[in-house]
């Protein structure tokens, strides 16, 4: 995005996004795009614990890059998917892909790469497995309060 004068202009997300990337500890380590894809809208991460990994994926229409573990699973799915989102418990939303020290010690295995190029899991659909997994309802399906 410019501005006016042609330079260029940091949106509100962008300068989060930069923020949560000074925070991350130790050396990041990220989850990689594989080899032949692009990821065009940049790269997040949802982690799960291992035991509903086997649980989410016959819920979801499409299956982007998933990679796992013995303790997790992550699904790559595009940046800023957790705009507006609270992902449920125990999920956890990885910004850049960028995994914790304590979420994998070493950078865990590529189990599905999809046909094409983008390496994406469809974010809503994700959201929706999880929510009906941990037994969570939908963010906007709560009622408002004042």
């Amino acid at each position: 995005m410019t501005g006016p004068s042609g330079a260029r202009v940091l949106s509100l997300d962008s300068l989060v996004r930069l923020r949560r990337g000074r925070q991350a500890p130790g050396t990041p380590r990220r989850l990689p795009v594989p080899d032949g894809m692009t990821a065009p809208m940049g790269c997040d991460a949802v982690a799960v614990p291992a035991r509903f990994g086997p649980l989410v994926i016959p819920r979801l229409p499409r299956v982007g890059c998933v990679y796992a573990d013995e303790a997790h699973w992550w699904w790559l799915v595009p940046s800023d998917s957790d705009y507006a989102l609270e992902w449920p418990s125990p999920a956890r939303y990885a910004a850049g892909a960028v995994l914790a020290d304590a979420d994998a010690p070493d950078l865990p295995p590529l189990i599905h790469r999809p046909d094409g190029t983008l390496p994406y899991t469809p974010p809503i659909p994700l959201y929706l497995a999880l929510c009906r997994l941990t037994g969570t309802t939908p963010a906007w399906s709560r009622p408002v309060t004042a």
